[in-house]
């Protein structure tokens, strides 16, 4: 009986690895982790707790893991989580593993089982996935500005470094009238500061920059040697979650200050799927015929 049900164990564990591999998706969340999908000793509490855990975003998947046969998930509105009312749930699934999508931005999602008093012994989960944030305006430099670094470029590079910069974020450039440019250039020019030959040069401060499209922007000054001495700027632009299609570069470039990168000129942003590490799978393959030996 131990042997027969170490197998299934084992079989239950490749179909994870499996299913888990296979979803392309932003990030997988295995309800509950190790624990699963059960009745918790703690109580509802122990869904909160682990959900509070997590970053959802639109387009990841939560999986949940349990016996077929002992128990189900369901969908279901918040009254009805509330009251434990499964009368009439939104779906439901019964076979293990469980798979939902989260593709709805700002929207509240709500499970728990239909199983007898398994609502009410504290099987259920509520989470929440965020809007897209509202767009945020940059001071390029911040207390430093737009002028030649002291520090040379890296001090431009660290200041974007850990910043993300989405579709309809803007950048501010300030700097004194007549001592400095903005220059939206290519990679190319950027590399060599050729600058006598630009996208775009704007010379009154404070100039805003507003980022409508994905892809790589760079920026520089016209000024003699000012881009050799460090004052430049590369960043990467992403598509705000939800935020719909993207503007093309055409569209971009017709306003003089909302200026996107060439589609000849600039590399454009690209994300492969998430894959789940080689060595998750191992681990739980590994602790599976543990049981076995």
């Amino acid at each position: 009986m131990v042997f027969i049900n170490t197998v299934k164990f084992v079989i239950l564990s490749l179909a994870l690895c499996a299913s888990l591999q296979n979803i392309n998706a932003e990030e997988v969340h295995v309800v509950g982790g190790d624990f699963g999908w059960a009745i918790p000793l703690g109580g509802p509490i122990f869904y909160d707790d682990w959900a509070s855990l997590q970053d959802f975003e639109v387009g990841d998947i939560l999986t949940f893991n349990f016996t077929n046969g002992e128990q189900d998930v369901a969908r279901v509105t918040k009254e009805a989580y509330l009251s434990c009312n499964t009368t009439n749930p939104i779906s439901l699934k019964n076979t293990s593993l469980a798979n939902f999508t989260l593709d709805v931005a700002g929207a509240d999602y709500y499970f728990t089982s239909t199983l007898d008093n398994h609502c009410f012994k504290g099987q259920k989960l509520a989470i929440h996935v965020p809007g897209p944030r509202e767009p945020l305006n940059y001071t390029v430099g911040d207390k430093l500005g737009w002028v030649v670094p002291p520090g040379g470029e890296s001090e431009y590079e660290a200041w974007a470094y850990n910043k993300l910069f989405l579709i309809g974020d803007t950048l501010v450039f300030y700097y004194i009238n007549g001592t400095q440019d903005v220059a939206v250039v290519t990679k190319e020019v950027y590399e060599k500061c050729e600058t006598n030959n630009t996208v775009a040069v704007y010379k009154s401060s404070p100039t805003r920059i507003i980022l409508n499209t994905t892809g790589e922007y760079f920026f520089t000054s016209t000024y003699t040697d000012h881009c050799a001495l460090g004052q430049k700027l590369a960043i990467n632009v992403t598509v705000n979650s939800s935020t719909g299609t993207a503007l093309s570069p055409a569209e971009a470039l017709s306003p003089t200050t909302n200026i996107g990168p060439s589609a000849s000129a600039l590399s454009p942003f690209s994300s492969a799927p998430s894959m789940v590490p080689f060595g998750y799978m191992v681990t739980i393959v590994s602790f599976g015929f543990a049981f076995i030996i």
